[in-house]
């Protein structure tokens, strides 16, 4: 197709895009990492205990998730700007730690 102002790829397979709630930089989603919130325990049915945030790294848990570098960088920005909250409509006290220690076991891994 000649003097189209799309230009048709046959050979990129179509990838959905993402964008890191802690940069805020659109990316191939396979570039990102998936993260959610985990229910709380059964025990601690109070407000007060925190919603905890873990990494989903197969992108099959339940429930609604947002996507980050898997950086450092982007984690402490996320957490600056608490953007944790607002991605994953969540309120009160929130739990990275697991993500934390996610990315940091990657980091030694890589």
């Amino acid at each position: 197709m000649t003097g189209s102002p799309v230009e048709w790829v046959k050979d990129r397979p179509a990838q959905s895009v993402r964008t890191c709630i802690g940069c805020r930089q659109r990316e191939p989603s396979a570039d990102l990492l998936r993260i959610v919130t985990q229910p709380r325990e059964a025990g601690s049915a109070t407000a007060a205990a925190p919603v905890v945030i873990v990494p989903d790294p197969r992108r099959r848990l339940p429930g609604r998730g947002a996507w980050l570098h898997p950086v450092s960088a982007c984690l402490r920005s996320a957490e600056r700007r608490r953007a944790f909250g607002r991605a994953l409509r969540v309120s009160g006290n929130l739990d990275i730690s697991a993500l934390e220690q996610y990315l940091e076991n990657r980091h030694e891994h890589s």
